[in-house]
Protein backbone atom coordinates (compact mmCIF):
# COMPACT_ATOMS: atom_id res chain seq x y z
CA UNK A 1 0.00 0.00 0.00
CA UNK A 2 2.88 2.42 0.73
CA UNK A 3 4.52 2.05 -2.41
CA UNK A 4 1.18 2.09 -4.37
CA UNK A 5 0.42 5.33 -2.73
CA UNK A 6 4.22 6.70 -3.61
CA UNK A 7 3.65 5.84 -7.20
CA UNK A 8 0.42 8.59 -7.43
CA UNK A 9 3.15 11.73 -8.79
CA UNK A 10 4.28 9.37 -11.60
CA UNK A 11 1.07 8.30 -12.46
CA UNK A 12 -0.50 12.03 -12.49
CA UNK A 13 2.11 12.55 -14.93
CA UNK A 14 1.89 9.37 -17.32
CA UNK A 15 -1.90 10.56 -17.50
CA UNK A 16 -1.08 13.73 -18.65
CA UNK A 17 2.13 13.16 -20.94
CA UNK A 18 0.71 9.87 -22.85
CA UNK A 19 -2.81 9.30 -21.39
CA UNK A 20 -4.02 12.79 -22.69
CA UNK A 21 -4.24 12.78 -26.16
CA UNK A 22 -6.81 9.37 -26.32
CA UNK A 23 -9.03 11.13 -23.73
CA UNK A 24 -9.26 14.30 -25.83
CA UNK A 25 -9.92 11.84 -28.62
CA UNK A 26 -12.88 10.10 -26.65
CA UNK A 27 -14.24 13.41 -25.11
CA UNK A 28 -14.26 15.17 -28.35
CA UNK A 29 -16.22 12.01 -30.01
CA UNK A 30 -18.63 12.44 -26.94
CA UNK A 31 -18.80 16.27 -27.43
CA UNK A 32 -19.91 15.63 -30.72
CA UNK A 33 -23.44 13.64 -29.37
CA UNK A 34 -26.30 15.47 -28.55
CA UNK A 35 -26.78 14.07 -24.65
CA UNK A 36 -29.56 14.50 -22.66
CA UNK A 37 -27.34 13.29 -19.38
CA UNK A 38 -24.77 11.33 -18.08
CA UNK A 39 -25.21 8.20 -16.06
CA UNK A 40 -22.47 6.74 -13.97
CA UNK A 41 -22.44 3.22 -12.82
CA UNK A 42 -19.59 1.76 -10.45
CA UNK A 43 -18.74 -0.26 -6.91
CA UNK A 44 -16.47 0.83 -3.93
CA UNK A 45 -13.45 3.19 -4.91
CA UNK A 46 -14.51 3.47 -8.04
CA UNK A 47 -18.32 4.40 -7.37
CA UNK A 48 -16.06 8.04 -5.10
CA UNK A 49 -14.74 8.25 -8.59
CA UNK A 50 -17.90 8.20 -10.04
CA UNK A 51 -19.37 10.71 -7.90
CA UNK A 52 -16.66 13.04 -8.00
CA UNK A 53 -17.65 13.01 -11.88
CA UNK A 54 -21.16 13.64 -11.29
CA UNK A 55 -20.39 16.60 -9.35
CA UNK A 56 -17.85 17.54 -12.61
CA UNK A 57 -20.78 16.73 -14.78
CA UNK A 58 -23.71 18.84 -13.95
CA UNK A 59 -21.30 22.03 -12.52
CA UNK A 60 -19.20 22.11 -15.60
CA UNK A 61 -21.25 20.75 -18.28
CA UNK A 62 -25.00 21.53 -17.03
CA UNK A 63 -26.04 18.26 -17.73
CA UNK A 64 -27.95 16.38 -15.13
CA UNK A 65 -25.90 13.77 -13.66
CA UNK A 66 -26.44 10.29 -11.39
CA UNK A 67 -25.35 7.15 -10.13
CA UNK A 68 -27.14 4.15 -11.45
CA UNK A 69 -27.57 1.05 -9.22
CA UNK A 70 -26.71 -1.99 -10.99
CA UNK A 71 -29.45 -3.69 -9.00
CA UNK A 72 -31.83 -2.24 -11.06
CA UNK A 73 -30.60 -4.90 -13.79
CA UNK A 74 -29.21 -7.28 -12.53
CA UNK A 75 -31.37 -8.25 -9.71
CA UNK A 76 -34.92 -6.15 -10.62
CA UNK A 77 -34.04 -7.33 -14.75
CA UNK A 78 -35.23 -3.88 -15.04
CA UNK A 79 -34.37 -1.71 -17.97
CA UNK A 80 -34.35 2.03 -17.75
CA UNK A 81 -34.11 4.71 -20.78
CA UNK A 82 -30.96 5.48 -21.45
CA UNK A 83 -31.52 6.45 -24.67
CA UNK A 84 -29.38 10.17 -25.41
CA UNK A 85 -27.83 9.55 -22.82
CA UNK A 86 -24.00 8.84 -21.89
CA UNK A 87 -23.25 6.29 -19.42
CA UNK A 88 -19.78 5.20 -17.99
CA UNK A 89 -18.92 2.53 -16.45
CA UNK A 90 -15.66 3.13 -13.96
CA UNK A 91 -14.01 0.00 -12.07
CA UNK A 92 -10.53 -0.66 -11.41
CA UNK A 93 -10.31 -4.26 -12.76
CA UNK A 94 -13.22 -4.12 -15.16
CA UNK A 95 -13.61 -7.60 -13.64
CA UNK A 96 -17.29 -7.06 -11.51
CA UNK A 97 -20.20 -8.93 -14.08
CA UNK A 98 -22.74 -6.62 -13.00
CA UNK A 99 -21.35 -3.79 -14.57
CA UNK A 100 -20.92 -5.41 -17.44
CA UNK A 101 -24.51 -6.15 -17.70
CA UNK A 102 -25.46 -2.68 -16.57
CA UNK A 103 -23.34 -1.20 -19.40
CA UNK A 104 -24.37 -4.12 -21.88
CA UNK A 105 -28.33 -3.15 -21.33
CA UNK A 106 -27.28 0.39 -21.79
CA UNK A 107 -25.90 -0.02 -25.25
CA UNK A 108 -28.75 -2.35 -26.08
CA UNK A 109 -31.06 0.65 -25.08
CA UNK A 110 -29.27 3.44 -27.55
CA UNK A 111 -26.98 4.72 -25.15
CA UNK A 112 -23.47 5.56 -25.96
CA UNK A 113 -21.44 3.68 -23.41
CA UNK A 114 -17.68 4.38 -22.10
CA UNK A 115 -15.96 1.90 -19.59
CA UNK A 116 -12.84 3.67 -17.44
CA UNK A 117 -10.70 0.73 -16.08
CA UNK A 118 -7.20 -0.30 -15.61
CA UNK A 119 -7.78 -3.28 -17.43
CA UNK A 120 -8.41 -2.72 -21.41
CA UNK A 121 -8.49 -6.60 -21.58
CA UNK A 122 -11.35 -6.80 -19.55
CA UNK A 123 -15.28 -7.88 -20.14
CA UNK A 124 -16.31 -4.45 -19.19
CA UNK A 125 -13.73 -2.52 -21.13
CA UNK A 126 -15.03 -4.97 -24.17
CA UNK A 127 -18.65 -4.73 -23.31
CA UNK A 128 -18.72 -0.93 -23.28
CA UNK A 129 -18.70 1.12 -27.12
CA UNK A 130 -15.77 3.57 -25.53
CA UNK A 131 -12.84 2.80 -23.46
CA UNK A 132 -10.04 4.44 -21.44
CA UNK A 133 -7.27 3.24 -19.37
CA UNK A 134 -6.53 5.48 -16.82
CA UNK A 135 -2.79 4.03 -16.74
CA UNK A 136 -2.15 3.09 -12.84
CA UNK A 137 0.08 0.12 -13.37
CA UNK A 138 -0.23 -2.89 -11.37
CA UNK A 139 -1.93 -1.84 -8.25
CA UNK A 140 -0.03 -4.08 -5.10
CA UNK A 141 -2.39 -3.80 -2.30
CA UNK A 142 -5.77 -4.58 -1.63
CA UNK A 143 -6.90 -0.98 -0.82
CA UNK A 144 -6.94 0.76 -4.35
CA UNK A 145 -5.26 4.12 -4.07
CA UNK A 146 -3.39 4.68 -7.28
CA UNK A 147 -6.20 3.66 -9.14
CA UNK A 148 -9.08 5.93 -7.59
CA UNK A 149 -6.90 8.90 -8.04
CA UNK A 150 -5.60 8.17 -11.67
CA UNK A 151 -9.59 7.75 -12.31
CA UNK A 152 -10.27 11.30 -10.66
CA UNK A 153 -7.60 12.38 -13.26
CA UNK A 154 -9.20 10.39 -16.31
CA UNK A 155 -12.74 11.94 -15.49
CA UNK A 156 -11.66 15.61 -15.10
CA UNK A 157 -9.58 15.51 -18.17
CA UNK A 158 -12.82 13.58 -20.13
CA UNK A 159 -15.22 16.23 -18.68
CA UNK A 160 -13.40 19.15 -19.22
CA UNK A 161 -12.67 17.99 -23.18
CA UNK A 162 -16.34 17.62 -23.28
CA UNK A 163 -17.16 21.45 -22.51
CA UNK A 164 -14.67 23.18 -24.26
CA UNK A 165 -16.38 20.49 -27.48
CA UNK A 166 -12.84 19.79 -28.90
CA UNK A 167 -11.53 17.57 -26.45
CA UNK A 168 -8.42 19.61 -25.28
CA UNK A 169 -8.04 21.61 -22.23
CA UNK A 170 -8.21 25.45 -22.41
CA UNK A 171 -4.51 26.86 -21.46
CA UNK A 172 -5.12 27.72 -18.23
CA UNK A 173 -6.88 24.28 -17.19
CA UNK A 174 -3.85 22.55 -18.84
CA UNK A 175 -1.68 24.62 -17.06
CA UNK A 176 -2.71 24.31 -13.60
CA UNK A 177 -2.90 20.25 -14.50
CA UNK A 178 0.70 20.69 -15.01
CA UNK A 179 1.34 21.22 -11.49
CA UNK A 180 -0.05 18.22 -10.51
CA UNK A 181 2.80 15.77 -9.98
CA UNK A 182 4.94 18.76 -8.21
CA UNK A 183 2.13 19.07 -6.12
CA UNK A 184 1.28 15.27 -5.16
CA UNK A 185 4.60 14.80 -4.14
CA UNK A 186 4.87 17.96 -2.04
CA UNK A 187 2.16 16.48 -0.33
CA UNK A 188 3.38 12.55 0.06
CA UNK A 189 6.46 14.57 1.72
CA UNK A 190 4.46 15.88 4.60
CA UNK A 191 5.08 13.43 7.84
CA UNK A 192 1.91 14.85 8.90
CA UNK A 193 -0.25 11.79 8.46
CA UNK A 194 2.31 9.81 10.21
CA UNK A 195 2.65 12.23 12.88
CA UNK A 196 -1.20 11.82 13.39
CA UNK A 197 -1.93 8.17 13.41
CA UNK A 198 -0.47 7.81 16.88
CA UNK A 199 -2.71 9.92 18.46
CA UNK A 200 -5.77 8.15 17.37
CA UNK A 201 -4.36 4.50 17.39
CA UNK A 202 -7.29 4.19 20.19
CA UNK A 203 -10.43 5.39 18.63
CA UNK A 204 -13.47 3.45 18.18
CA UNK A 205 -15.13 4.96 15.02
CA UNK A 206 -14.45 8.04 12.71
CA UNK A 207 -16.98 10.91 11.32
CA UNK A 208 -15.36 11.82 8.16
CA UNK A 209 -17.49 15.09 6.08
CA UNK A 210 -16.70 17.56 3.01
CA UNK A 211 -18.99 19.28 0.93
CA UNK A 212 -19.17 19.48 -3.14
CA UNK A 213 -15.87 17.65 -4.51
CA UNK A 214 -14.99 16.85 -1.14
CA UNK A 215 -17.57 14.83 -0.12
CA UNK A 216 -16.63 11.46 -2.22
CA UNK A 217 -12.98 12.29 -0.36
CA UNK A 218 -15.14 11.99 2.92
CA UNK A 219 -16.03 8.79 1.65
CA UNK A 220 -13.34 7.05 -0.05
CA UNK A 221 -11.57 8.51 3.20
CA UNK A 222 -13.93 6.30 5.42
CA UNK A 223 -14.14 3.36 3.28
CA UNK A 224 -9.98 3.42 3.93
CA UNK A 225 -9.64 3.40 7.17
CA UNK A 226 -12.55 -0.06 7.55
CA UNK A 227 -10.66 -1.22 5.01
CA UNK A 228 -7.23 -1.32 6.86
CA UNK A 229 -7.56 -0.82 10.11
CA UNK A 230 -11.64 -2.05 10.51
CA UNK A 231 -12.91 1.15 12.44
CA UNK A 232 -16.72 1.98 11.88
CA UNK A 233 -16.42 5.47 9.69
CA UNK A 234 -19.57 7.28 8.68
CA UNK A 235 -19.37 9.64 5.83
CA UNK A 236 -21.52 12.31 5.49
CA UNK A 237 -21.79 15.64 3.13
CA UNK A 238 -21.41 18.40 5.52
CA UNK A 239 -24.88 19.55 5.22
CA UNK A 240 -26.18 15.95 5.97
CA UNK A 241 -24.53 16.44 8.92
CA UNK A 242 -26.21 18.66 10.67
CA UNK A 243 -29.33 17.42 9.75
CA UNK A 244 -28.72 14.65 12.88
CA UNK A 245 -25.51 13.01 13.06
CA UNK A 246 -24.42 16.01 14.12
CA UNK A 247 -25.72 15.24 17.62
CA UNK A 248 -22.89 12.16 17.83
CA UNK A 249 -20.02 14.76 17.82
CA UNK A 250 -18.29 14.67 20.90
CA UNK A 251 -14.26 14.80 21.79
CA UNK A 252 -14.03 11.07 21.63
CA UNK A 253 -15.08 10.86 18.03
CA UNK A 254 -12.87 12.22 15.48
CA UNK A 255 -14.39 14.50 12.27
CA UNK A 256 -12.37 14.14 9.32
CA UNK A 257 -12.74 17.20 7.49
CA UNK A 258 -12.25 17.92 4.12
CA UNK A 259 -12.30 22.26 3.33
CA UNK A 260 -11.07 24.02 0.32
CA UNK A 261 -10.83 27.08 -0.57
CA UNK A 262 -13.43 27.20 -2.80
CA UNK A 263 -17.59 27.57 -2.43
CA UNK A 264 -17.62 23.95 -0.95
CA UNK A 265 -15.21 24.82 1.40
CA UNK A 266 -16.83 28.38 2.43
CA UNK A 267 -20.11 26.03 2.64
CA UNK A 268 -18.67 24.06 5.80
CA UNK A 269 -17.67 26.71 8.06
CA UNK A 270 -21.28 26.54 9.68
CA UNK A 271 -20.60 22.60 10.16
CA UNK A 272 -17.11 23.79 11.30
CA UNK A 273 -18.70 26.57 13.75
CA UNK A 274 -21.00 23.80 15.04
CA UNK A 275 -18.80 20.91 15.18
CA UNK A 276 -16.72 23.48 17.91
CA UNK A 277 -19.22 24.36 20.09
CA UNK A 278 -19.45 20.66 20.67
CA UNK A 279 -16.17 20.38 21.04
CA UNK A 280 -14.92 17.77 19.37
CA UNK A 281 -11.94 16.70 17.76
CA UNK A 282 -12.09 18.07 14.34
CA UNK A 283 -8.54 16.98 12.03
CA UNK A 284 -9.03 19.62 9.02
CA UNK A 285 -7.57 18.75 5.45
CA UNK A 286 -6.92 21.83 3.14
CA UNK A 287 -4.64 24.70 2.91
CA UNK A 288 -6.09 26.20 6.01
CA UNK A 289 -6.34 26.40 9.54
CA UNK A 290 -9.64 26.88 10.97
CA UNK A 291 -10.97 28.01 14.20
CA UNK A 292 -11.38 25.08 16.63
CA UNK A 293 -9.46 22.36 14.71
CA UNK A 294 -6.96 19.59 16.72
CA UNK A 295 -4.99 19.44 14.40
CA UNK A 296 -4.29 19.79 10.18
CA UNK A 297 -3.21 18.01 7.29
CA UNK A 298 -2.02 20.53 4.71
CA UNK A 299 -2.80 20.34 1.35
CA UNK A 300 -2.00 23.18 -1.70
CA UNK A 301 -4.47 26.10 -2.35
CA UNK A 302 -5.84 25.29 -5.67
CA UNK A 303 -9.71 25.01 -7.15
CA UNK A 304 -11.51 22.51 -5.50
CA UNK A 305 -11.70 20.03 -8.48
CA UNK A 306 -8.25 19.70 -8.51
CA UNK A 307 -7.84 19.64 -4.38
CA UNK A 308 -10.49 16.04 -4.71
CA UNK A 309 -6.75 15.08 -6.22
CA UNK A 310 -4.33 16.00 -3.70
CA UNK A 311 -6.92 15.75 -0.82
CA UNK A 312 -7.28 11.95 -0.19
CA UNK A 313 -3.20 11.89 -0.19
CA UNK A 314 -2.75 12.29 3.54
CA UNK A 315 -5.76 10.75 3.88
CA UNK A 316 -4.91 7.63 2.42
CA UNK A 317 -1.45 7.63 4.44
CA UNK A 318 -3.64 8.28 7.59
CA UNK A 319 -5.33 4.70 7.00
CA UNK A 320 -1.89 2.82 6.25
CA UNK A 321 -0.17 3.99 9.06
CA UNK A 322 -3.14 3.87 11.79
CA UNK A 323 -3.53 0.53 10.26
CA UNK A 324 0.02 -0.13 11.30
CA UNK A 325 -0.23 1.56 14.33
CA UNK A 326 -2.97 -0.63 15.75
CA UNK A 327 -1.31 -3.64 14.51
CA UNK A 328 -2.70 -4.57 11.82
CA UNK A 329 -2.07 -5.09 8.11
CA UNK A 330 -3.39 -2.72 5.81
CA UNK A 331 -1.17 -5.23 2.96
CA UNK A 332 -3.63 -7.96 3.89
CA UNK A 333 -7.06 -6.93 5.22
CA UNK A 334 -9.06 -9.65 6.45
CA UNK A 335 -12.31 -10.77 4.24
CA UNK A 336 -11.04 -8.85 0.95
CA UNK A 337 -9.53 -9.61 -2.45
CA UNK A 338 -8.36 -7.18 -4.79
CA UNK A 339 -10.96 -8.42 -7.50
CA UNK A 340 -14.94 -7.91 -6.01
CA UNK A 341 -17.24 -9.83 -8.50
CA UNK A 342 -20.78 -8.82 -7.49
CA UNK A 343 -24.30 -9.55 -9.46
Amino acid sequence: MAADIAEQPGVYADVLDHGAAEIARIAALIAQRRLRSIVFTARGTSDHAALYAAYLTEIRLGLPASLASPSVVTVYDARPDWSDSLVIAVSQSGGSPDLAQVVAAARAGGALTLAVTNNPDSRLAHEAELHLDVRAGHERAVAATKTYTAELLTLLLLIEGIRTGTGRLDTAEAAALDKLPELAQSVLDDPGAADLAGRYRFASRFVTTGRGYAYPTARETALKLMETSYLPSLAFSGADLLHGPLAMADPGVPVLAVVGSGPGGHAMWNVLTRLEKQRADVVIVGAADVPGQTARLATPAVDERIAALLDILPLQRLALHLAIERGENPDAPRGLKKVTETV
